[in-house]
């Protein structure tokens, strides 16, 4: 079964999942529960740390603190899904709570 990336974005104001309010992470349980109804495998769900804990490695190895891009949106999590196609693994993205972001859905590359 194909398998997709599926990247949260959210603010970078935002310190992490402990600033989640409370009902946004009740809708990721629910969201969670929803997904497993509709047959699709979650291969792999992670949080991230803030973006002050990361680090770029540019060509010639240079190393600075945070990501490459500025953007006022960063990464806070991924998860990786089985589906059946890219409009299954945009519907589990629909399920998820947004609060000022957006989720991208990306097919992996098959092996």
């Amino acid at each position: 079964m194909p398998q997709y990336a599926i990247l949260i974005y959210e603010a970078e104001t935002l310190g992490g999942v402990a600033d989640f309010p409370p009902e946004v992470m009740e809708a990721n349980l629910r969201a969670g529960e929803e997904i497993a109804a509709m047959g699709v495998r979650v291969v792999h769900e992670q949080a991230l740390q803030p973006v002050a804990q990361a680090r770029t490695i540019h060509k010639g190895g240079l190393v600075t603190d945070g990501p490459f891009l500025e953007s006022k949106e960063v990464i806070a999590g991924f998860f990786v899904v089985e589906a059946t196609g890219l409009d299954q693994a945009v519907a589990v993205a629909k399920l998820l709570p947004i609060m000022d972001g957006a989720v991208e859905v990306r097919p992996l590359l098959e092996p």
